[in-house]
């Protein structure tokens, strides 16, 4: 049997302190999300929605959620192959477009940089990015292509990352 994971969060529109939606024009769209034990989160709509572009929005987090899963995904498969990571980062990027009468996302590429351990297996490193892609939680639940381009190198002899 399959365990099930339950998450809770309470979602509250902080932006009717500064009035209604009176018209669509001029009510704000500040909400926030607390979740117990951590600190509020604080978003907004994007600016194209009439949001603060100052604040994070459902997008951003769609995005943040995907490049999270897959970073930490990869983390755990290489530290199972004995693969050392030494730093990892990304530079996600997501598209929403018209799409079958409604906007949607239309893709996300992810761009991991990874930098392993001089000596480590660097093609098995680079394979384990099709892995993380299959096994993160969060691309497995969108509708929408979530691909990767990664680029994943040694440490040089020096201890710093290659130029």
């Amino acid at each position: 049997m399959t365990k099930e994971h339950v998450y809770r969060i309470n979602t509250v529109w902080t932006g009717a302190s500064q009035g209604s939606t009176s018209s669509y024009d001029a009510y704000s769209r500040e909400y926030a999300i607390n979740i117990e034990g951590k600190p509020p989160f604080v978003g907004s709509a994007d600016p194209t929605f009439r949001g603060d572009a100052s604040l994070y929005n459902p997008e951003d987090l769609l995005l943040m959620a995907l490049s999270a899963c897959h970073m930490l995904s990869y983390l755990a498969l290489c530290a199972r192959a004995g693969i050392r990571v030494v730093s990892y980062s990304d530079a996600a990027t997501g598209k929403m477009a018209q799409k079958d009468g409604k906007i949607r996302f239309t893709e996300v590429i992810l761009h991991p940089l990874v930098t392993i351990e001089a000596g480590d297996d660097l093609e098995k490193a680079r394979s384990l990015h099709d892995n993380a892609h299959h096994v993160c939680f969060i691309a497995n639940s969108v509708n929408f292509p979530v691909r990767h381009e990664a680029t994943v190198m040694e440490l040089n002899s020096s201890g710093t990352n290659p130029i």
